[in-house]
């Protein structure tokens, strides 16, 4: 068991790693021009891969099916959210800025966790997760290139990101459907409003004047980006079937420690200060911190008992 809690965590903290580089080169080094076309190449590259592995037998699929569909919206709402505005912050902010307010998913996502799954984290790892915040709080205090829209891209896809770890954690545990069926009914429920919303938003007219289509290294991490948005989900799917959502959490925040620090070389876009400095370098700690609390412990969550509920299945 600690061997599936802890290489699942791995797997989704490497994903999640190399989509962020990926996605960062393509939208800030070569300057591509819409954020909602490069979260339309993820879901499609999703959707094809799924098929095609289905087709060579290599995964099992279930068929489209309405009833299901309706049941998991919500989870299809929250999955639209987190990859439109978290994209649309990684084209807004530098990197060590965009790893360091991520964080303030991590206390959201704990608070949810307590109220609506009934799990309560020990003292010692909420410390840590407060110390996080406090890093976070100081770094942006002092954050010399500070953007509006993507603080606001980032509160957005924070509050995604915690709705939609605490939904598929329910969805995983109470109903019988797989990784690839939850990856596969985000994917359909998506493309089209995700089309739409890209076509009368006039992004995918920006694409037009676009100057680097001819360039091969940007379309082998235009590529990879969109490959990794497949993985990524499935990595994160498989981290939260073995963890709690909050660690599947954390652990992409503790992946930010090399994030915030290499994101400062890359994408030309971060401003040194010494106090900005100082609150990365104190939320970076904090989440070693939690890391060990968590993956120490042989129980990682205080369950709290629920009040009995029916649970419905998806067939």
């Amino acid at each position: 068991m600690l061997i599936e809690r802890f290489g699942s965590a791995a797997f989704y903290g490497v994903a999640s790693l190399m989509i962020t580089f990926a996605n960062k080169i393509v939208l800030t080094s070569y300057r591509f021009t819409s954020f909602q076309a490069l979260a339309l190449g993820q879901i499609t590259i999703t959707l094809v891969l799924l098929r095609i592995l289905k087709k060579l037998k290599l995964i099992k699929l279930a068929n489209f099916d309405p009833k299901t569909a309706w049941n998991i919206m919500p989870l299809a709402i929250f999955y639209f959210g987190n990859i439109l505005f978290g994209l649309g912050g990684t084209k807004s902010l530098n990197l060590p800025m965009f790893s360091v307010l991520r964080r303030f998913s991590v206390l959201m996502t704990m608070y949810g966790e307590q109220y609506i799954l009934r799990k309560k984290k020990s003292s010692a790892i909420q410390m840590s997760i407060y110390a996080m915040i406090l890093g976070a709080l100081v770094a942006a205090s002092d954050d010399l290139t500070f953007d509006v829209y993507g603080y606001t891209f980032i509160t957005l896809n924070n509050f995604f990101t915690t709705a939609n770890g605490i939904y598929t954690k329910k969805k995983l545990d109470n109903m019988k459907m797989g990784e690839y069926d939850l990856l596969y009914y985000n994917a359909i429920l998506t493309l089209f409003p995700m089309i739409i919303l890209s076509i009368y938003s006039g992004e995918l007219e920006k694409l037009q004047n676009y100057d680097e289509w001819f360039n091969p290294g940007f379309w082998f991490f235009f590529l990879l980006s969109s490959l990794m948005g497949f993985i990524l989900n499935f990595s994160w799917m498989l981290c939260t079937r073995f963890n709690s959502p909050l660690t599947t959490t954390v652990t992409g925040c503790l992946k930010n420690i090399l994030v915030t620090y290499l994101g400062m070389l890359i994408g030309g876009d971060y401003i040194f200060s010494s106090l900005n400095f100082v609150g990365l370098t104190i939320s970076s700690v904090a989440s070693v911190l939690y890391s060990y609390l968590t993956f120490s412990s042989s129980k990682p969550v205080e369950e709290v008992k629920p009040k009995q509920s029916k649970c419905t299945t998806l067939v």
